[in-house]
């Protein structure tokens, strides 16, 4: 026994008054037009609302039937579709046979809307004692004059004969008649649709009869066409080649529904290379026409789906020019969506082409002012960087194009091309050079520290023969006069320093002309004053306007406090000056080298002490910079070889970890698509479930799953098997109470379904037991439950909806109130609490973009550890379980038991949350039953997504020490 009833129409009402049902019937007897439409829409709400009012039948029946304004005439038919219809034992009220009379009137009425919502109507009843009278009337209007009539008539043909075809017994022979008569195309659809699902031959003979034609029908006619040829060849593949031009023809249809339907329908069909690449192309073609960037993103999302498919993949590759053409539309999701579909497909033939187009896109982002223009800018870098590592050809062409992103204002894209520059130059020594030139002729005008200082790094590794010196003056010109504390004096005195009478020297000539022309009016000038009058004016009694001084780059960050750059630059020029006493023999032309550049580490030790900058150089840096001065004074072997070698063994190592990183991650996805093996089981298509190959196999069954499963991976045995309902099984009451109830959690994505099964456990029968239900957090119950009449030791199932809208821990409690013969009664329920881990999914991002949002997100929740775990790998691995989240360190960089680890976590809601963690654990190394300590910090853009995650943790932390 269940408490479900058909319901079709569902209407929003916020909580209402409970009417009286005397004051009801008082307003839809008397009332005028206007009060009676308020009251039906009152009363329709309410009953929604699980409220009842039996007695309200035949005072609508009596007073507002008859009444001919259209807006009630709509008002009744959902009326008469959400009131009960039969009595408790289950016969049908002898009301309804007035209400199906006057239903038999508006099926003649002349007005052709009053006729079609009516036929319309009549789909959704389900009483065929209601439909037996009228079956005449809805016959006659197949033939009605308005192609609104005919098609509702054809629909309510089609429900009826579908849910008691004992009714209309020859409904195909009618329609398949009623087909071939039609002009309009939305009766032809109709009629279509049901021999679709009603009578297949027929249909089919149909479109035998018309195959040439299709290509002219309306685009509602072609969906439906389709949807048959797909069916059909499914159930009977010998057909394929009957109807698959027919389905080819549809890709050129006008309607980009039809195409999209019809692109899918032939990669179902057919896996020909010729039908890969129509549906492919058609595919491009509407993701570059259509203007919904939602529509995009889907369209995008099957052209995904198809390279995934091994046989596909490859035909898609001469593709990848087209698919570039994406990149035109304005949405930062859609072209990094096309990018990454791009660099998948492109191979050794066209990344040529596919860079050159990348070029372009890059010189049209200069000048454009738009919010996601950096955004672009760093995904064009990041590309650029794939292709070059793929295909290190193609580097040399690059590497000038992303060189110029050095200079730009948009810090993250240029950091992004100093991480490729990085990384090429120790892969590619061949083009070490080149790099470096362009790297030399970009540095001066670089705007950011972090910039500089990345840079200043690379120079200063991978610099060798005569550029050491050019490196040197670039850096020299770039940081301005040295020393600098008596440059910095001597301006703020007002004397020249050396940088101005270089600028001055420069300007000279471009000055004497200009002086030459001046000279005859001399210091005097003529000024206009206020009343029009004629003033003159000498250079003398003039104030001196202080201009804002313009110093070097370099020097800038020194004097706003950034001495990060100081210690950077010292250790470059530590290298260089190590690697030039290597290739230069003469003493003296060392010992130059090497005390200039002594000169300018204690040249910036000097100023960081002075005074001058916004802020005082910092311990860490001073001691980083006596390092280097005393190893170029000591050269002892040690610290030579450090700088030297082992800074850059360093970097091939981590390049080597992130390279074997992703080539563990290559073969995941690989074992995911695993092939076919000799010896594995044949699948027989009759036998199995439909969720084996998503693109070849049934794509309504494959969609039926995932709607069941959620947003997880989850399988429809698995949704449907008892163990995994038994684990969502909430007991609400206890065992001894008059009533036993118990509920199953059912998560699908958005919605929370409860499913509460009742026990009535008394000799009583229980009137207008209901399930009140009521709830914490960002949930909302959508419709309550209506009450049931529970015989003696009876059951039944009460169904619940609730809507979730943000990932956060939610309540749901509640109460059953039943009345006995004597009393009425209330059970309180248990609570329901709802795990946030239905809604968050593992996900990964970058270093860069990790820091990013750990810098953004405001809200943070710091959860101490309490465990029994005496390992902290195990404990790490505990932890990701319980949390859903991904650790983003890599397994080398924890690997090893030093007694401290450190480790980035990060997850994604399905509702777009981004959740980041932080690991921080020790544990003593010479105590092995020592237990794990430390802390976990958690951060998140909304303060519930922190506080449930950290609730999370510690509850699974609480589970862990009690089963210790």
């Amino acid at each position: 026994m269940t408490s479900q009833v058909p319901c079709y129409t569902i209407i929003n009402s916020p909580d209402l008054e409970v009417t009286n049902e005397m004051q009801l019937k008082r307003d839809l007897e008397k009332g005028d037009t206007n009060v009676k439409i308020e009251t039906l829409k009152r009363v329709i709400k309410l009953l929604l609302n699980g409220e009842r009012y039996p007695g309200l039948i035949m005072t609508i029946i009596r007073f507002v039937l008859p009444v001919q304004n259209h807006t009630i005439k709509k008002l009744l038919l959902i009326f008469w579709e959400i009131v009960p219809k039969t009595s408790a034992d289950g016969k049908l009220l002898q009301e309804m046979i007035l209400v199906c009379d006057a239903y038999r009137k508006d099926l003649q009425h002349p007005n052709e809307f009053l006729r079609g919502s009516t036929l319309r109507f009549l789909c959704k009843l389900k009483e065929p004692e209601l439909l037996e009278p009228l079956m005449p009337a809805i016959r006659a209007c197949l033939d009605h004059r308005h192609s609104y009539v005919r098609r509702n008539a054809v629909l309510a043909i089609f429900t009826i004969y579908k849910n008691f075809d004992w009714l209309v017994p020859d409904g195909p022979e009618l329609i398949a008649s009623f087909l071939d008569t039609q002009q309009d195309m939305s009766c032809k659809r109709n009629a279509f649709l049901m021999l679709l699902h009603a009578d297949q031959e027929r249909a089919l003979n149909y479109l035998a009869s018309c195959i040439d034609q299709v290509h002219t029908f309306g685009d509602i006619l072609q969906l439906v066409i389709v949807e048959l040829i797909y069916k059909v060849c499914h159930a009977n593949p010998a057909e394929r080649s009957r109807f698959i031009r027919c389905i080819y023809n549809l890709l050129n249809s006008s309607s980009n529904a039809v195409r999209y339907e019809s692109a899918g329908t032939l990669i179902t069909l057919s896996l020909a290379p010729t039908a890969i690449k129509a549906a492919a192309s058609c595919y491009i073609e509407l993701v570059v026409k259509e203007s919904d960037n939602n529509v995009k993103l889907i369209v995008l999302d099957r052209l995904v789906a198809m390279k995934e498919h091994e046989g596909m993949e490859k035909v898609m590759q001469d593709l990848v020019m087209d698919v570039l053409r994406v990149l035109a539309a304005p949405d930062i999701e859609v072209r990094r969506k096309t990018l990454a579909l791009a660099l998948d497909l492109v191979y050794s033939r066209n990344i040529g082409e596919m860079v050159l187009v990348l070029k372009k896109e890059v010189s049209k982002t200069h000048n454009v002012e738009h919010e996601d223009t950096g955004k672009y800018r760093q995904l064009l870098v990041r590309t650029l960087h794939t292709c070059s590592i793929k295909f290190p050809d193609v580097a040399a062409n690059v590497i000038p194009v992303l060189v110029e992103f050095l200079s730009d204002t948009n810090e993250l894209a240029a950091a992004d091309v100093l991480i490729f520059i990085r990384e090429a130059i120790q892969k590619f020594p061949a083009l070490r050079a080149l790099i470096i030139e362009h790297l030399i002729e970009a540095f001066p005008q670089i705007k950011s520290s972090k910039i500089h200082r990345a840079a200043v790094w690379i120079l200063g590794e991978y610099v060798e023969g005569s550029q050491i010196l050019e490196v040197i003056a670039v850096i020299q010109q770039t940081l301005g006069e040295v020393p600098m504390v008596e440059a910095e004096q001597r301006r703020l005195a007002g004397d020249q320093t050396e940088e101005q009478k270089q600028q001055q020297g420069s300007a000279g000539g471009n000055a004497a002309g200009s002086a030459a022309e001046g000279s005859g009016s001399g210091n005097a000038s003529n000024k206009v004053t206020s009343d029009g009058t004629y003033a003159t004016q000498s250079a003398y009694s003039l104030a001196p306007v202080a201009k804002a001084e313009k110093r070097p780059p370099l020097r800038q960050y020194l004097m706003d406090g950034d001495f990060f750059i100081g210690a950077a630059l010292s250790a470059t020029l530590t290298k260089l000056a190590l690697r030039y006493a290597e290739l230069e023999t003469e003493a003296r032309a060392q010992n130059r080298l090497t005390t200039q550049v002594m000169l300018i580490m204690s040249s910036i030790l000097h100023l960081g002490k002075s005074g001058f900058p916004s802020k005082p150089i910092t311990n860490d840096d001073t001691d980083r910079i006596f390092v280097c001065l005393r190893t170029l004074s000591e050269r002892t072997p040690e610290a030579i070889s450090v700088f030297t070698l082992y800074c850059r063994e360093a970097l091939g190592k981590m390049l080597d970890a992130q390279h074997d990183e992703d080539q563990r991650m290559l073969k995941e996805k690989q074992k995911a698509t695993a092939k076919v093996q000799p010896d594995d089981p044949v699948l027989f298509a009759q036998l199995s479930n439909g969720r084996d190959n998503q693109l070849g196999e049934n794509v309504f069954e494959s969609s039926l799953n995932q709607a069941l499963a959620g947003s997880k991976n989850a399988q429809l045995s698995d949704v449907a098997s008892p163990n995994s309902k038994l684990n969502k099984v909430t007991q609400l009451t206890g065992f001894s109470d008059p009533v036993y109830a118990e509920a199953y959690v059912n998560v699908n994505q958005y919605d929370i379904v409860l499913d509460v099964l009742i026990v009535n456990q008394t000799n009583d029968t229980l009137q207008n037991c209901t399930l009140e239900l009521a709830t914490l957090g960002d949930l909302k119950l959508v419709e309550r439950p209506h009450p049931v009449v529970l015989a003696p030791h009876d059951f039944c199932n009460i169904k619940a909806n609730v809507k979730v809208s943000s990932t956060e821990n939610g309540i749901i409690f509640g109460n059953i109130v039943y009345e006995t013969a004597l009393n009425t009664n209330v059970v309180v329920l248990n609570t329901i609490h709802i795990d946030i881990m239905d809604y968050i999914i593992p996900a990964s991002c970058t270093d860069t973009e990790f820091r990013q949002m750990w810098q953004d997100f405001e809200w943070e929740n710091k959860v101490t550890v309490n465990t029994s775990f005496t390992d902290l790998h195990e404990y790490l691995k505990h932890l990701l379980k319980s949390t859903n989240m991904k650790c983003l360190t890599p397994e080398k960089a924890l690997s090893g038991q030093c007694g401290f680890m450190a480790a980035n976590m990060y997850a994604k809601s399905i509702f777009g949350e981004n959740a980041l963690a932080n690991l921080s654990i020790e544990k003593p190394v010479d105590d092995p039953d020592s237990k794990v300590t430390g802390h976990i910090r958690i951060r998140a853009k909304s303060q519930g997504m922190a506080l449930s995650l950290g609730d999370k943790i510690s509850s699974s932390q609480k589970q862990s020490v009690q089963a210790a």
